[in-house]
């Protein structure tokens, strides 16, 4: 190992926090990694890795942890439980659950001689050396609630579903063993009170998803992985100067117009030379920030766009029909969509 190395201390043990650690512990930098939470853990996630390269995985040193991840390479499309596309991805997708790959990550952090914490907050601060990659702010006022749930040997149209109701949508996607994860994203209703899936059956139902709704119940579930979140909204989340931040910590996309786990993976991509570089005493922090923030930007911007105007359209009825026009007619830009989100 290298010496006379700062040290990185890291606030958050998701998919950036977690890889940033694992590629600064191969360059010699030490690293001191904190989590509220604990490992194994069920996160409310798509669990469909979709556009990042195997070469930013390797460069982060993580490739292999995804030997036996699911290869995903067909689509369909469904508004209001009609079908409307049926494509093949232009990128073989990655299908593994939050579960098995956050705790792969973290034991090859501490293979590798990170200091991993578990059960320990730490405040948000903008002290020198700390990257905040401890998730979303709260927002409260929040119209969005996200829940999601593992399935048992659900028989599948194609390695992704995608089923787009009145105010909100679902996506299933096989994952490890004979699970598919099913993660949907919906408008808030307050007089819906059911627990665990019931309560996502019941939003799909209000959503005029209900033979999706029937359909999913007939399989069996693991109820343990039924997770739900709230208070979040999309778009930047570092509104102040204060720490260096990373992930969902730094900005959060809408799941239907881009996807998050590869944007995690590649904030962590963008931060590692300037972060290697404060370790070697090579530049300051300020400095380090500085460069991030930049990287960051250019990296996602024409994503966070495309995604600004298209998540709203495609929750919409008038979206919904030129949806369904356009992939009946073939002139759905499918491919190019790909392009412009990943």
């Amino acid at each position: 190992m290298a010496s006379g190395l700062k040290e990185i201390t890291i606030a958050g043990g998701g998919l950036a926090g977690l890889s940033l650690g694992i590629a600064l512990r191969q360059r010699g930098v030490p690293v001191a990694l904190s989590e509220a939470g604990c490992y194994p853990r069920h996160r409310v996630c798509g669990e469909f890795i979709n556009g990042v390269t195997m070469e930013t995985l390797q460069e982060l040193g993580i490739g292999e942890l995804f030997h036996d991840a699911r290869r995903h390479r067909s689509t369909q499309w469904f508004v209001r439980e009609r079908k409307i596309y049926d494509a093949k991805l232009p990128q073989a997708a990655l299908g593994i659950s939050r579960h098995t790959l956050d705790q792969r990550l973290a034991a090859e952090f501490e293979r590798l001689g990170g200091e991993l914490r578990t059960g320990s907050r730490m405040a948000r601060e903008g002290r020198e050396g700390l990257v905040w990659a401890a998730g979303r702010r709260a927002e409260r006022g929040s119209d969005w609630l996200g829940l999601k749930v593992h399935l048992m040997d659900l028989a599948m149209e194609a390695d992704l579903e995608l089923h787009i109701g009145e105010a909100g949508y679902l996506g299933l996607a096989p994952v490890e063993g004979v699970r598919v994860n099913a993660c949907g994203l919906f408008r808030k209703r307050s007089e819906l009170k059911g627990k665990g899936a019931e309560l996502l059956w019941q939003y799909l139902e209000k959503n005029r998803l209900e033979r999706l709704a029937a359909r999913l119940r007939e399989a069996g579930r693991d109820e343990s992985s039924f997770t739900g979140v709230s208070a979040f909204r999309f778009g930047r989340q570092d509104l102040d100067e204060g720490p260096c931040v990373l992930g969902d910590a730094e900005r959060m996309i809408p799941p239907f117009t881009g996807n998050g786990m590869s944007m995690a993976f590649e904030a962590a991509e963008a931060a590692l030379e300037p972060m290697v570089a404060y370790a070697a005493g090579q530049t300051r922090w300020s400095e380090v920030m500085v460069a991030l923030r930049e990287r960051l930007r250019m990296k996602f911007r024409k994503r966070m766009v495309a995604a600004r105007l298209l998540h709203p359209f495609l929750l919409s009825v008038p979206g919904h029909t030129l949806l369904a026009l356009t992939a009946r007619t073939g002139l759905l830009p499918f491919n190019a969509l790909f392009r412009l989100l990943r």
